[in-house]
């Protein structure tokens, strides 16, 4: 695992949690031109990037991502931030590669989920914050117009990297409308040829392009 955090404290205590639970961080990066060359050297099961590195403080660690996963498509990376970057965050969602994970700092608060979701990013997946989804939406959502609002609202709870089970726990509806509410969403998006993680993968992204 590559970890990009620039500031010492958060960095040390990031860096023990992550070993503490069976991750192997081989490098840690504290500014945004190393990013990229670690992540192509190293090429990690998974990452935990920074978006506002040295030297701008602005949005170098998800250049340096979308660099990097330009040369390895679908490279694990969890952007951890206190920062939604919305032009940014959009082209890292545009490969439709998956492996991508968006969370914002001040909102995780379960240890358990976050490990979670790393391990989710890791084998291809997503973990978005349902902050970071609105601000991404911006109200374009021409491409999803068929979708019953129903359905928009399983695959926004999809986009966060729910469970069929855990999504008929927050709509308060069963698992097999869970299953059909999802079919619905993977066939009006023409996602009927692959295996259903893949489509929950290629559902998400296209829900967070518009």
């Amino acid at each position: 695992m590559v970890v990009a955090e620039d500031h010492a404290l958060l960095a040390d205590g990031l860096t023990r949690l992550l070993t503490a639970h069976g991750f192997d961080v081989v490098e840690l990066v504290d500014n945004g031109p190393r990013l990229a060359p670690a992540l192509l050297e190293h090429r990690p099961d998974v990452s935990v990037i920074d978006v506002r590195l040295p030297p701008t403080f602005t949005d170098e660690g998800l250049r340096a991502v979308i660099e990097a996963r330009a040369r390895i498509p679908g490279l694990p990376v969890l952007v951890l931030s206190q920062y939604v970057e919305q032009l940014y965050a959009r082209e890292l969602m545009r490969d439709r590669a998956g492996g991508v994970g968006y969370l914002l700092k001040d909102r995780v608060s379960n240890i358990a989920e976050f490990v979670e979701s790393l391990h989710r990013v890791a084998s291809g997946g997503t973990a978005m914050d349902p902050d970071v989804i609105t601000q991404l939406l911006g109200g374009q959502r021409s491409r999803l117009d068929e979708l019953t609002p129903r359905e928009q609202e399983v695959l926004a709870l999809m986009a966060e990297g729910r469970s069929n089970s855990a999504i008929a726990a927050a709509l308060y509806v069963t698992d097999k409308a869970v299953d059909k509410h999802s079919n619905n969403v993977f066939r009006k998006l023409g996602l009927t040829q692959s295996s259903d993680d893949n489509r929950r993968v290629l559902a998400v992204l296209a829900y967070l392009n518009g």
